[in-house]
């Protein structure tokens, strides 16, 4: 039974039941693909998926360094959540923070050799439940189409007139 709408108002677009089935669908994947990368990495790693994250950015940055505040962009995490990320990061050798050399205000996140060794030895498993998940699960049309679709989905959510600030 749907609810009923107040007739002065304009009435809810109701999802059709084929939407609806659709909907909860993605709702599971939204859920459930994070945890099982993040139990892979974490029984594997000993790595959390987003600290599986901040380690593959740096390591795909030129010297292995961002600025905290582009890294937390990056990752798509706040810069207090990065914060405290980068700060275990750092106790096991990882990572290390240092002020920015051409402007103080700004803290740079460095991958050591260490954190590199780590993030190399980390992915092969990483990318091996990513293809078991997700590609080898669907053919080139479905993936093309998966592609566009979460595209333009992250348009309408990352769309300026949505932003609160």
């Amino acid at each position: 039974m749907e609810p009923t709408a107040d007739p002065t108002t304009t009435a809810p677009r109701w999802l059709t039941p084929g939407e609806r089935d659709i909907w909860m669908a993605l709702a599971r994947v939204v859920i459930k693909l994070p945890a099982a990368l993040d139990t892979q990495l974490q029984r594997d790693a000993g790595l959390s998926h987003f600290e599986y994250l901040v380690l593959a950015a740096l390591s795909e940055a030129p010297g292995r360094l961002l600025r905290m505040s582009h890294l937390a962009d990056l990752v798509k995490g706040s810069l207090s959540r990065l914060s405290h990320v980068v700060k275990r990061l750092e106790q096991h050798g990882w990572v290390r923070r240092e002020a920015c050399p051409s402007d103080g205000r700004y803290t740079n996140a460095i991958l050591t050799d260490d954190g590199y060794a780590k993030i190399v030895a980390s992915a092969p498993g990483h990318v091996e439940t990513v293809r078991t998940l997700v590609f080898d699960a669907l053919g080139d049309e479905q993936l093309s189409q998966l592609g566009s679709a979460c595209h333009e989905i992250l348009g309408r959510i990352d769309a300026p007139e949505r932003r609160t600030c």
